[in-house]
C-alpha cells in the first residue's frame, strides 16, 4: 500500500483538478444560456425566410434560370463548410463531428462527389483534416463566443462567389445541431444550389397570396444571398450553443469523477493512516515489554 504522504499528494492533485473543471463548468454554463437563447431566437426568422423563399420560387419562373444560386449542374467539385470549436474539453462533440465529416470527404460516398475541398470554421476541424491533404479554400478561426452576422458573412460570401463563378458545383454545411443541453447531433445541410422549400399557402386559383414589388425575380435575386448568409449564421449559432452545452456537461462529469476519486483516495488514506498508527502502537508496546524484561 502507498504511504500516506504519496496518497495526500494524489488527493491534493485531484482536488486541484476538480477546482479547475468546476470553474470551466460554471463559465460554460453562463455562456451556454446566452448561446442557446441566440440560437433559439434566430430560428423563427429563418423559418419565415424559408416560407417567403418558397412563395417566391413558385412565382419567379423556372428555378434553373431564375437565379445562378438555383442552378443545378453536374457535380465535379464539392465544398464542405465544417464548423467545429476552437478549443477542446467538449466531450465527444469534436470526435463526432470529425467522424461525420470524414464519411463525407473520405468515405465511400465521397467518390461520387468529384473533388472535395473544405472551408473549416474552427481550429479543431482544420487541424484534423489538414493531415489528409484536403484543399482548403479558406479557413476561419476565433469567431468568438457570440459571433454576429458580420463575422459569418465572409464564410458564406466565399461559398457564393465560388458557386456563381463555377469553381464548385455543390456546397455542404456540416455542424452540430443543438437539440438540448445533453444532445448535439452532427448534421449535413446542402446550401448550394439553394433548394427552395415547398409551400402550400395558395388561394383557390392556385396562385400564391403575396404580391412582390418590384418583381418576384428582383426580390428573389436579393433574397437568395441573404438566405445563404442566414443558413451559415444559424449554423454558427447552433454550433456555439452545442459547444458550450457539451463543454458544461463534460466538465460536470469530470468534476463528479474527481470528487468520487477524492472520496476513494480519502478512504485509502484513512486505512493507511490507521495501519501506520497500529504499527507504531505495536512498536511502542513491544519496546515497553522489552524494557520490562
Amino acid at each position: 500500500m502507498a504511504n500516506t504522504r504519496e496518497i495526500r499528494r494524489r488527493i491534493q492533485s485531484v482536488e486541484n483538478t476538480a477546482k479547475i473543471t468546476n470553474a470551466i463548468q460554471l463559465v460554460a454554463a453562463s455562456k451556454m444560456r446566452r448561446a442557446q437563447d441566440r440560437a433559439l431566437q434566430a430560428r423563427p426568422y429563418a423559418e419565415k425566410m424559408q416560407s417567403v423563399l418558397g412563395h417566391l420560387s413558385g412565382v419567379a419562373g423556372d428555378p434553373e434560370t431564375a437565379h445562378p444560386l438555383l442552378e443545378r449542374r453536374d457535380i465535379n467539385e464539392t465544398t464542405v463548410i465544417l464548423i467545429t470549436p476552437d478549443r477542446g474539453l467538449c466531450g465527444g462533440l469534436i470526435a463526432n463531428l470529425e467522424r461525420h465529416t470524414g464519411e463525407i470527404v473520405l468515405g465511400p460516398e465521397a467518390g461520387g462527389s468529384g473533388d472535395i475541398s473544405m472551408i473549416p470554421v474552427g481550429r479543431k476541424g482544420g487541424d484534423y483534416f489538414q493531415r489528409f491533404g484536403i484543399n482548403f479554400r479558406a479557413s476561419f478561426q476565433e469567431l468568438g463566443d457570440y459571433p454576429g452576422l458580420a463575422e459569418t458573412q465572409p464564410i458564406s460570401r466565399i461559398a457564393i462567389d465560388d458557386y456563381t463563378e463555377g469553381r464548385v458545383d455543390r456546397v455542404l454545411l456540416v455542424y452540430a445541431s443543438f437539440v438540448n443541453t445533453v444532445s448535439q447531433v452532427p448534421v449535413t445541410v446542402p446550401i448550394l444550389p439553394v433548394e427552395p422549400p415547398q409551400t402550400e399557402d395558395v388561394d383557390s386559383s392556385g396562385e400564391t397570396q403575396y404580391i412582390f414589388e418590384p418583381s418576384p425575380q428582383e426580390v428573389l435575386a436579393d433574397l437568395l444571398p441573404r438566405y445563404v448568409d442566414l443558413l451559415v449564421y444559424q449554423a454558427v449559432l447552433e454550433a456555439s450553443a452545442s459547444e458550450q452545452s457539451a463543454r458544461m456537461v463534460a466538465m460536470r462529469n469530470a468534476t463528479d469523477a474527481a470528487n468520487d476519486m477524492i472520496s476513494d483516495l480519502t478512504l485509502v488514506y484513512n486505512k493507511a493512516r490507521q495501519e501506520q498508527i497500529t504499527s507504531e502502537l505495536l512498536d511502542i508496546t513491544g519496546g515497553v515489554e522489552a524494557l520490562k524484561g
